[in-house]
């Protein structure tokens, strides 16, 4: 009797590493040319990242070297909800959060994709913010697998606990 197989679809994100990039872009915005004496600076404000710097420009340029900063360690930008620069005072800043777990919204369009494009005798259930995809064929949990990492979701995805 072949027992089930499965895996998890969920949207995490590995906070050390967000981390380690607000460090990297702490250090480049102190040593770079073009941030001296701008009052250019990043920071966490609770469980949101803040930017703070004295022009509209400069305070985008932040956020560009954080997400460049982002991108060299692996994490999907897909994760980072930035809002519009916002006067506070006499500068510019731009509140950003980073965003984890599949919406029930999201998750009911993944399941209706793996229902309906994915081999037959595959489930997908949704349990919390992921989603549990169960088949009795291997093979057919690699299909799905391929099938959404072939899709251009509006929310990052990795697969977990393959057995």
């Amino acid at each position: 009797m072949a027992s089930e197989s499965s895996f998890d679809v969920v949207s995490k994100v590995d906070r050390q590493e967000v981390d380690n990039a607000l460090g990297q872009t702490g250090r480049e915005l102190s040593q770079r040319f073009d941030f001296k004496n701008t009052g250019a600076n990043i920071a966490w404000s609770g469980e949101k990242i803040e930017m703070r710097a004295g022009t509209e420009e400069r305070v985008k340029a932040v956020l560009d070297v954080f997400k460049d900063k982002l991108i060299k360690r692996g994490i999907s930008l897909k994760t980072l909800e930035a809002g519009e620069p916002a006067v506070s005072g006499k500068e510019y800043k731009i509140v950003a959060e980073v965003t984890e777990g599949i919406s029930q919204e999201n998750a009911k369009k993944v399941a209706k994709l793996i229902r309906d494009e994915g081999p037959k005798g595959v489930k997908a259930q949704i349990q919390g913010e992921e989603l549990r995809v169960t088949s009795k064929s291997r093979d057919d949990l690699q299909e799905v697998i391929a099938l959404l990492k072939g899709q251009e979701f509006d929310f990052a995805v990795q697969f977990t606990n393959y057995r």
